[in-house]
């Protein structure tokens, strides 16, 4: 082959390569300009908002807590500035040199500086870490004096949940919190994940939670590409969280706490008997919100849990105990009601009853002889009861304390209420799996054995019986904002008049008759008189032996097993209004103990009516407290 040939092969191969290697270019310019074309034309628009996104940073804003008044406008729970002091790390040259020029102005412990090294460590250079929060004025002030030497170092104002009446409230609003991660994960408001938010955790504050929360805002702040904020453009500040007016009188509730806070362990509930307000609740001993507010120290909590007065519990709520005598105008109810005994019947009391080869005692040992239902309540004879409950059986008790409110929870605006507990052949059967025994019906008949009951169901039984025999209902919230929370009409509780009457006649004897269990505590104060039942509840058996040897008083036995103290009653006598239940923990006699602490809280309860109209000089005629005739 010429040379000729050979150079014009090559060339068309050349040729055949150069047209080939041309093709692949262009279909990867044709690519190159398609997908520049989809990107900037097609995808516009996603692009461009992604693009916004990079840029601006959208951040929540916590909202201000809605305030907690009493019913006279008394703020109960509020808001304060919250002072804290901030470092950030890239304009600090040193930042152990500067946590001990802070130190010289707040005290920094070394839970304080670990904990800022390890955010300081976590959070990029330019993200400021709080050092110390709650800061006092002199704190500040003294911090952005000396500016200058502390680089990086600046003051932030946030909001601090607040309780002025402390103690005297706690058991009422319960206190806020940092957010746990089960509460995180069950709630999908973004506002749980903001750092340092709080919620409710205990009483009003956790029950109205989403109430007092309000609405998260919004923040639009610029950003370069690393995330450093270069200016805001836009705030929205949300929705602050509601105003919760309570029923309460922080007047009285003072009152109330002061003076259960002469015992060890004490609980008092005053209500409306008309619309379930509740004008009072205290549980002694009680603790200080405010330490929560900002996570408790670990010892004080484990000074709260080891106390055996259980400071943290609402006793008056959350406390199940036997309501003893106090049970006693539910058995009588019951019998009236039932139609076997009549409102005439009596029973010779000896001072026991004989039931098969037990003998069940009367508080007083030469018993009270021949006794009435009003006698019976007046005295407050265990025999008489013994005697009608053996007859009518416990269905029919446990039937009418249900109707009193006994048995079930109130339905009251508070979290973890308890239900007490009223026995029946039914309920034993299912729950122990043992058949009922008549000698339990006459025990479950004076308020023990399995009987059980709260403070505040005594109370709400109490207002049954005083209002003439209406389902009233207790609540804590008056209204929120302009919403009105309270209710007047109530269904009646089907119990007749003549048979109510006979054991509210009872319970003015008891303590405005000479002879009555709390005579001693009367109300002498003309228009103000008080009617009530007075009960003691045992906490251990009393043996036969020691019966034999003389029963040891309670001032003599050791606190936790001496008598529970309880007295209930209502006020005034003529006219009832308020209702009050009071439980005294080993207290000892209801008489002696409980009744001259309710005694004096009806009293300051009704003096403290605004409404109240002047004091008639002599009880109306027909009232309660004449005798009978």
């Amino acid at each position: 082959m010429s040379s000729i040939e050979r150079d014009t092969d090559r060339s068309r191969l050349l040729g055949r390569r150069a047209l080939v290697l041309g093709g692949i270019k262009l279909a990867g310019l044709s690519a190159l300009v398609g997908r520049l074309y989809y990107l900037q034309v097609v995808e516009s628009a996603r692009y461009t908002m992604l693009a916004e996104e990079n840029r601006i940073s959208l951040r929540l804003i916590a909202p201000s807590r809605g305030n907690i008044v009493d019913r006279f406008g008394v703020p109960l729970a509020a808001n304060q500035q919250n002072y804290r002091v901030v470092v950030v790390s890239e304009r600090t040259h040193n930042i152990q040199e500067t946590l001990d020029k802070i130190s010289r102005i707040v005290p920094l412990t070394d839970g304080d500086r670990r904990r800022v090294l390890r955010e300081l460590h976590r959070k990029r250079r330019f993200v400021p870490v709080t050092v110390r929060e709650n800061l006092t004025w002199e704190q500040v002030a003294t911090i952005e004096t000396n500016t200058p030497d502390l680089p990086g170092v600046s003051i932030e104002v946030g909001e601090l949940r607040h309780y002025p009446q402390a103690e005297a409230t706690a058991h009422i609003l319960g206190y806020v919190g940092a957010v746990s991660e089960a509460e995180l994960s069950g709630n999908s408001d973004p506002v749980l994940s903001l750092p340092g938010f709080r919620i409710g955790k205990a009483g009003i504050e956790k029950f109205h939670e989403k109430v007092l929360r309000g609405t998260a805002g919004t923040s639009q702040l610029e950003v370069n590409a690393v995330g450093r904020v270069i200016r805001e453009l836009s705030r929205d500040e949300g929705q602050s969280g509601r105003e919760v007016q309570l029923t309460i009188d922080m007047q009285l509730q003072h009152f109330v706490q002061q003076r259960l806070s002469q015992d060890v362990s004490a609980a008092a509930v005053v209500m409306d008997v008309h619309t379930g307000g509740i004008y009072a609740l205290c549980s002694h001993p009680s603790y200080d919100p405010n330490q929560f507010t900002m996570g408790i120290s670990a010892e004080l909590w484990e000074e709260l849990l080891s106390n055996p007065a259980t400071p943290l519990n609402n006793k008056a709520v959350v406390g199940q105990y036997p309501p003893g005598s106090t049970f006693k105008m539910m058995a009588a109810l019951a019998a009236l009601e039932s139609g076997i005994v009549s409102n005439r019947y009596t029973v010779f009391c000896p001072g026991h009853l004989e039931l098969g080869d037990h003998r069940f005692h009367c508080w007083k040992r030469g018993g009270h002889g021949t006794v009435d239902f009003v006698g019976a309540l007046r005295h407050s004879c265990d025999v008489f009861f013994y005697d009608v409950s053996r007859r009518i059986g416990i269905d029919r008790i446990a039937e009418m304390a249900n109707r009193f409110g006994l048995g079930h929870r109130t339905g009251i605006d508070l979290p973890h209420e308890r239900a007490g507990l009223i026995p029946s052949i039914a309920w034993k059967k299912g729950t122990l799996g043992k058949n009922w025994d008549m000698g339990e019906t006459l025990v479950a008949s004076i308020g023990q054995g399995y009987v059980l009951a709260t403070p505040l169901q005594l109370a709400v039984m109490t207002c049954r019986l005083a209002n003439g025999g209406f389902a009233v209902m207790p609540h804590l919230t008056k209204q929120i904002k302009t919403v009105s929370g309270e209710q007047t009409a109530w269904p009646s509780i089907g119990v007749k008049k003549e048979n109510l009457d006979i054991v509210l006649r009872g319970m003015t004897e008891v303590v405005n008759a000479p002879n009555g269990t709390a005579f001693k505590s009367r109300i002498t104060e003309v228009g103000y008189e008080m009617a009530g039942k007075t009960g003691s509840a045992q906490v251990r058996r009393i043996t036969m032996a020691e019966r034999s040897s003389g029963v040891k008083k309670n001032e003599d036995l050791p606190w936790r097993e001496r008598d529970h103290a309880l007295f209930v009653a209502f006020a005034p006598v003529d006219a009832p209004r308020y209702a009050c239940a009071v439980f005294v923990e080993h207290g000892g006699g209801g008489s002696a103990v409980a009744a001259p602490i309710a005694r004096d809280i009806l009293l300051e309860t009704q003096k403290r009516d605004p409404g109240r109209a002047a004091v008639a000089e002599t009880p109306a005629a027909g009232s309660l407290f004449d005798p009978p005739g």
